[in-house]
């Protein structure tokens, strides 16, 4: 099977990468082309390059012009042959030049049951609410904020014992499983996106 080649956008410390690159040390599917950081001091780009990944490092001021950013990333990414684009602890909003540059091969992950817990606080604001289940939803990017077409989901239990820093345990630790199964359904060429734009995914051979 050939590798689906992706480049991943990260902004912090880059644990979803790490896992991505050791499910690829397991057999996944998948080749990491680049890794494109939206700060320069992203500890994720120390694990890419432990991993001899090509990382490029922007800053603040690249992203003044939002439009000008995506149109760097994309060719970036073109240029290194990435056909998708995964974000992993990406915290910038892409924008339609991405989203046009890459229809329905923008993936995102969430940690949260989308469409609940939208935004930048899926976990505290979960469990600030006290519900009884949450969980991780990866799902493709469209221009609405946590609102494209949703590929998987995994719900997680907030126990009575549960604080706000094992609960973030306990979704980390699923989203380091979720997301590489993911890529590989991909891969695998399993996922399809319907006129309906629900995402299909058809079983393993």
């Amino acid at each position: 099977m050939e590798k689906l080649k992706i480049g991943v956008l990260l902004s912090g410390s880059g644990t979803n990468l790490q896992a991505i690159i050791d499910q690829i040390a397991e057999g996944l599917p998948v080749e990491i082309v680049k890794v494109i950081s939206s700060r320069p001091d992203a500890y994720g780009i120390e694990r890419a390059k432990a991993a001899g990944i090509p990382v490029r490092a922007l800053n603040r001021t690249v992203y003044e012009d939002r439009d000008a950013a995506d149109a760097l990333i994309v060719e970036e990414l073109k240029a290194v042959g990435a056909e998708y684009v995964v974000m992993a602890g990406y915290m910038r909003m892409v924008t339609p030049v991405m989203l046009n540059a890459f229809p329905d091969r923008v993936v995102n992950l969430h940690p949260a049951l989308l469409p609940s817990f939208k935004g930048a606080h899926g976990i505290s604001d979960a469990f600030d609410a006290g519900v009884k289940v949450t969980g991780v939803t990866v799902h493709l990017a469209n221009e609405e904020y946590d609102k494209g077409p949703i590929i998987a989901q995994e719900p997680v239990r907030i126990e009575e014992d549960d604080t706000l820093e094992t609960l973030e345990a306990k979704i980390h630790a699923v989203e380091h499983e979720l997301y590489p199964r993911v890529l590989g359904i991909i891969a695998e060429g399993r996922m399809t996106v319907g006129e309906d734009r629900r995402v299909h995914i058809a079983p393993a051979v």
